[in-house]
């Protein structure tokens, strides 16, 4: 107490600087202690690895859609319904546009009711077809022998015995038994039968025209049917054209249809929608003429784009182009990429990296280590309990591991949480 009640009385009066010297160091020495003391960092650390990785090489491509396609309507017709706008999402077979049917609708009725008509006439065809057969005693696809028509049997008989008796009336005139007008009217009687067996045969030819007529109308009947049948399909495609439907599935790209809109398919550019495919992405890579020998159909692709760098997008080369762009020197191959997520879009620009047969070692650290600055990457390697900044070449992304191309070791320790608070050389405390 005394030496505080001193010090304070020599500020106030001034009266010693040896003993505000004094006190002042005092302080001076607290303050150097505080900022002398070390700073800890609590982390998290992981351990690098050795993983096998595919080799690849670098190249560059653009997205575009799997198929697009112009919808236009086949039949003309006021829009009375539109059901889609511009970045809609459309089902195959959905409904894009309906227009009025009403036209469309009596064209139908009117085939359908002469389909009714037809087959009326057909019926009346083969009632009368069956009438005539069964004059002749015959069924379909008999043939007839005018012969065995049952007027020209009969009369054929009467006329072999009419003949019989007309031979025998001569002969007993020969011999004077019967006079001659007996064998006249013998003679008459056998003429008398001559013509009516050609009557008969000439009555059978009658009604085997009369058979041919009713089987032609028939076969003409059943022809009537067929053609009135093809104007009711005819019709009811007139009708379902009056719906537009979707041909793919897809986003669509453009609208033009407007409500009440007439569209005429014949003229130019008639279209009501455009359709871009997104499930699948074809990417169109330019490799460079160096590297043409290093891709194949089948190959694996992985790829990078700008809006999703952390992210990688995998693929498989479908398509290799003939020859190469004389201008740029450059190959290009198309590669088929799985988007059912919709998260990449058509136009996108990306890294591609092309994977080789052979795969090598590299040395891997969990994403989190990886601190970035710019254009650099930091990594902070922990030894004897402090960290060590090193700068770092990454490389291929897989899951939640990354390559680190220079500067880590197999086995070595990174850090892998508060990189902000880390600098080179500063104490650290695993937390794990």
């Amino acid at each position: 107490m005394r030496v505080r009640k001193y010090c304070i009385a020599a500020v106030l009066l001034t009266a010693s600087a040896v003993i505000i010297s004094g006190c002042g160091v005092r302080g001076a020495t607290n303050n150097a202690n505080v900022s002398t003391q070390a700073t800890t960092v609590d982390v998290t650390t992981a351990q690098s690895i050795v993983r096998q990785i595919p080799t690849y090489f670098e190249a560059t491509g653009n997205l575009a859609g799997d198929a697009q396609t112009d919808v236009a309507p086949v039949v003309g017709g006021k829009v009375v319904e539109v059901n889609f706008d511009v970045g809609s999402y459309v089902e195959r077979g959905s409904v894009l546009i309906r227009m009025d049917d009403r036209d469309a609708k009596i064209r139908l009725e009117q085939a359908q009711a002469q389909v009714v008509q037809q087959r009326k006439n057909v019926d009346t065809a083969i009632a009368a077809l069956r009438q005539a057969q069964i004059r002749l005693g015959i069924g379909d696809g008999e043939k007839f022998d005018i012969e065995t028509f049952s007027q020209v049997k009969s009369t054929r008989a009467n006329l072999v015995l009419a003949e019989k008796e007309l031979a025998r009336a001569e002969k007993l005139f020969a011999t004077g038994d019967v006079s001659k007008a007996a064998v006249d009217q013998r003679r008459a009687q056998r003429d008398a039968l001559l013509g009516q067996l050609d009557e008969a045969r000439s009555n059978a030819a009658v009604a085997v025209r009369a058979i041919n007529s009713a089987e032609a109308q028939v076969a003409a009947a059943r022809s009537a049917i067929a053609s009135a049948e093809t104007q009711v399909d005819q019709a009811r495609k007139a009708l379902s054209d009056t719906v537009v439907l979707a041909p793919i599935s897809g986003y669509v790209s453009e609208r033009v249809a407007d409500l009440g809109e007439y569209l005429t398919p014949n003229a130019p550019n008639t279209k009501v929608a455009t359709i871009v495919r997104t499930s699948t992405l074809r990417l169109r890579i330019d490799v460079p003429e160096a590297s043409v020998g290093k891709v194949a159909v089948g190959q694996g692709i992985s790829m990078q784009t700008s809006a999703y760098p952390d992210r990688n997008f995998s693929g498989t080369i479908a398509r290799i182009l003939p020859g190469v762009n004389p201008t740029a020197r450059t190959l290009t191959v198309e590669a088929e990429v799985p988007n059912g997520e919709g998260l990449l879009k058509p136009g996108q620009f990306a890294t591609v990296r092309i994977t080789q047969s052979k795969p090598e070692n590299a040395v891997m650290v969990p994403t989190s280590a990886v601190r970035p600055n710019g254009d650099l990457n930091k990594v902070y390697v922990v030894k004897d309990g402090v960290v060590r900044e090193v700068l770092v070449q990454t490389g291929l992304l897989e899951d939640n591991l990354i390559q680190i191309k220079n500067g880590v070791a197999e086995g070595d320790i990174v850090a892998t949480s508060n990189l902000d608070e880390l600098y080179d050389g500063v104490s650290i405390r695993q937390m794990n």
